[in-house]
């Protein structure tokens, strides 16, 4: 959202045109609400994972540490920019009141990328030698800048930028269905769909990237994934199908040879290692690890073609862009981002299973042993479900708020 809204701001500046001042104002104080809302979230997170991991915090906190503090860090820089941004209004130059939304955007990129290379680390362990049960030898730099860091926060940033956008031009889009307000919506539309649009072609390239990195790294969670029971050369990619954990096949299943060999190793007859090469102890959750993989991948098709067909329609200068059902296609798809995200995360969390730190710590001896704990997942469930109604509260009257600016007439064709 800061980069949104800097590139609004960015448009105000280079034009004069209060539309554009408007809708920065509008995206400002959302960016606000999510920022209150994450700092709260992010510091229950932090005691929880004191509270349910005591075990693994033990051991891992010494080693992953590094990108935790370093997250604080940017985000003590986003806290104080933007500040400065929203209340600098008037008050500072121009321009360097716009380099202070951007200071907001980065300093926000810089926080996820860093907690995407802690759990990155969780799935690739560096940055230490484990003798004897011993952790030793620690090296802070290496476990941050393990060998899954870049392909998972490549991956979560491009999905964050896809999720946001189109969850904002939806927004948008729907409100111009409905006649409100056309030149600031139409405007903020471009913004959020552009850069939605650009993500989301990008994104099988870091899906690909990542399939690679699994593919050596954990061949488990990628069998889980697709539900390769067997291991064999010129492995089929799977597409759909209901994995039958019993008898170890998949049923109603689309196929296409060779596919998942060369998804993973860049050779249509390359050896995919299969579920019946892991322990059986260590085997993933197929099931909630395939069908969780088949929405992410869906969920992003879905997104990457209508991307395409908008940024065709914006170079082409297409009048269907703005027609009403196109419109309303873009308003149907706003929770699809998410959706894929959230797919994407159990993809990553529980084709990890049974393991906590891959290959070392498993989920069961890191979990506290104390009972009661169901008391403190339902207090911190109701705070999540409090902060979700109020969000969406503020965000429904800023919305409205901005449509008090203006009301002009809908046309399908301008």
């Amino acid at each position: 959202m800061p980069f949104f809204m800097a590139i609004s701001h960015y448009k105000y500046l280079k034009t004069g045109k209060d539309k554009y001042k408007t809708l920065t104002k509008a995206w400002s104080k959302g960016v606000a609400i999510f920022f209150v809302t994450g700092a709260v979230s992010g510091t229950m997170l932090s005691f929880e994972l004191g509270l349910l991991w005591p075990e693994f915090m033990k051991h891992a906190g010494p080693i992953f540490g590094m990108p935790f503090s370093l997250e604080g860090t940017a985000f003590f820089i986003e806290a104080i920019a933007l500040g400065f941004y929203l209340y600098g209004w008037e008050k500072f130059r121009p321009w360097f009141h716009w380099f202070t939304g951007v200071v907001v955007g980065v300093s926000g990129l810089a926080s996820g990328i860093l907690v995407v290379a802690a759990n990155a680390w969780m799935n690739s362990p560096a940055g230490f030698d484990y003798i004897d049960g011993q952790y030793l030898n620690i090296d802070p730099i290496a476990a941050m800048f393990n060998d899954a860091w870049f392909s998972q926060a490549l991956h979560m940033i491009l999905a964050a930028f896809v999720a946001t956008g189109f969850a904002v031009a939806g927004i948008h889009a729907w409100m111009l269905t409905k006649g409100k307000n056309q030149e600031i919506h139409r405007s903020a539309l471009k913004i959020a769909l552009t850069l939605g649009a650009v993500a989301a072609i990008l994104q099988p390239i870091s899906g690909d990237i990542s399939a690679k990195d699994v593919a050596e790294r954990q061949p488990a969670k990628l069998a889980a994934m697709e539900a390769h029971y067997h291991t064999e050369k010129g492995a089929p990619l799977i597409i759909g199908g209901i994995p039958d954990e019993e008898n170890k096949t998949v049923n109603y299943a689309i196929k296409i040879p060779g596919a998942l060999s060369f998804l993973a190793h860049g050779d249509f007859e390359a050896e995919v290692i299969g579920l019946d090469q892991i322990p059986a102890d260590e085997q993933p959750p197929v099931t909630v690890t395939h069908f969780a993989f088949q929405i992410m991948v869906a969920c992003g098709m879905i997104l990457m073609l209508t991307g395409i067909t908008w940024l065709f329609g914006q170079w082409r200068k297409k009048s269907y862009i703005h027609h009403p059902s196109y419109l309303k296609l873009i308003a149907f798809l706003t929770p699809l981002g998410f959706i894929a995200v959230e797919a994407g995360w159990v993809v990553t969390e529980v084709g990890r299973q049974p393991w906590i730190l891959h290959g070392i710590m498993k989920t069961e001896d890191a979990v506290t042993p104390m009972p009661g704990i169901v008391w403190s997942f339902i207090l911190y469930s109701l705070i999540y479900i409090s902060l979700a109604g109020i969000v969406s509260l503020l965000l429904y009257r800023q919305i409205k708020n901005l449509d008090k600016t203006k009301n002009e007439p809908f046309a399908s064709n301008t």
